[in-house]
C-alpha cells in the first residue's frame, strides 16, 4: 500500500492533474469553482516542484559507481539488465521475457469512463551488469520509469502493460549492500555457544559421543572434550561461511531516499525533472495570480 502511494505521488510531477482541474472549473465556470481550482493547482504544484526538485538533485548530483568499487551504503548504478540465470519471467499480458512487468486491465464503463478490472506488478530479482561485476536488483517498493509501455483495446476491454526487458540499459538509484563471506561478522565464542545448543537438542547422540564412563550423564572433564569439539566444529563453520562467495544487491533505502529503477537514460531523466521544475513553478506563481485577481475581483 505505501508502494503504491509513493509511486502515485512521484507520478504527480508529470500529471496533468492542473489541467483536468481547469477543465472542471470551466465546466462548472462559477467564481466559487474557479477559486477552488487555483487554490488546489498552487498546492499541487508546490509539492510537485519539491518532489521534481528532490529527484533532479538526486539524479544529477550522485556519481555514478562501478559495481565492484561500490561503496555500502546510497550509490547510483547504470549496467545491462539480465535474467537470473535460474529464472524466467514473461509478462502477464503480452507474454514477453521480461526483468520486471506492471499491467492494467480497464473496462469501458461509459463515454469516457474506464474501471480498473486487474492490475498487478512482479516482484522478482535481476540482474545489473556493469564491465566490473553484478549485482542483484530487489524491484520492490522502487519507483519504477520505463520507455516500454503498450496500450491496446480490444471490445469493451482497455490493456496497458509497462516492461523492463532482458538486456535494457538500466540505470539505478538505491542502496548497495553486499552479503557474503567478506562482510559476515562472526564470533568464535557466539558461534560455539550456537554449535553447544544445537547438540543439546539431541542429548542422547551427545552423550553417546562424550560420556565416557556411561554414568548417564557429563562430568567436568567431559564436558571439556564436548566444548572442544564444539570449538572445532564452529572453526570449520566460520571458514565455510568466510569462503563463502560475496553477493550484491540492490534494494530500496531504509531512510525513505529515492530507490529508481530506470531504462531510461540519465541524461534524459535529468532533461525531464528540470523541465517539470520550471513547469510547476511557473504553474503554482500563475496559480496564485489568478487567485489574486479572483479574490480583487469578488463577486456581488
Amino acid at each position: 500500500m505505501l508502494t503504491m502511494l509513493r509511486r502515485e505521488y512521484a507520478q504527480l510531477i508529470t500529471s496533468g492533474a492542473q489541467l483536468v482541474l481547469i477543465l472542471i472549473a470551466a465546466q462548472f465556470n462559477s467564481h466559487t469553482g474557479w477559486l477552488i481550482c487555483f487554490g488546489l493547482m498552487a498546492f499541487i504544484s508546490l509539492f510537485a516542484w519539491m518532489s521534481a526538485l528532490r529527484r533532479l538533485r538526486v539524479v544529477r548530483d550522485i556519481p555514478t559507481s562501478r559495481i565492484a568499487s561500490a561503496a555500502q551504503g546510497y550509490v547510483e548504478l547504470t549496467g545491462r539488465g539480465k535474467l537470473l540465470p535460474d529464472k524466467q519471467l514473461l509478462s502477464k499480458l503480452t507474454g514477453l521475457p521480461c526483468l520486471w512487468y506492471r499491467y492494467k486491465v480497464e473496462r469501458k464503463t461509459g463515454k469516457n469512463e474506464w474501471h480498473t478490472e486487474d492490475s498487478d506488478e512482479s516482484n522478482g530479482f535481476f540482474l545489473l551488469e556493469d564491465e566490473t561485476g553484478h549485482c542483484v536488483v530487489d524491484p520492490s517498493g522502487a519507483e519504477i520509469l520505463t520507455q516500454h509501455k503498450e496500450t491496446w483495446t480490444e471490445s469493451e476491454y482497455r490493456y496497458t502493460e509497462w516492461l523492463l526487458l532482458h538486456l535494457d540499459s538500466i540505470y539505478t538509484i538505491g542502496q548497495f549492500r553486499t552479503f557474503g563471506g567478506s562482510s559476515v561478522a562472526l564470533d568464535a565464542n557466539e558461534e560455539v555457544k550456537n554449535v553447544l545448543a544445537e547438540w543439546k537438542q539431541n542429548m542422547p547422540e551427545l552423550l553417546k559421543r562424550f560420556d565416557l564412563n556411561n554414568d548417564g550423564g557429563l562430568d567436568m572433564q567431559e564436558w571439556m572434550l564436548a566444548r572442544q569439539a564444539a570449538k572445532r566444529e564452529a572453526a570449520k563453520r566460520m571458514t565455510a561461511e568466510r569462503a563463502a562467495p560475496d553477493v550484491n544487491y540492490l534494494i530500496q533505502p531504509p531512510d525513505g531516499r529515492l530507490f529508481m529503477v530506470s531504462n531510461i537514460p540519465q541524461e534524459k531523466l535529468e532533461r525531464r525533472y528540470w523541465f517539470w521544475v520550471w513547469a510547476h513553478l511557473a504553474i503554482f506563481f500563475g496559480s496564485l495570480v489568478g487567485l489574486g485577481w479572483l479574490l480583487g475581483h469578488k463577486v456581488i
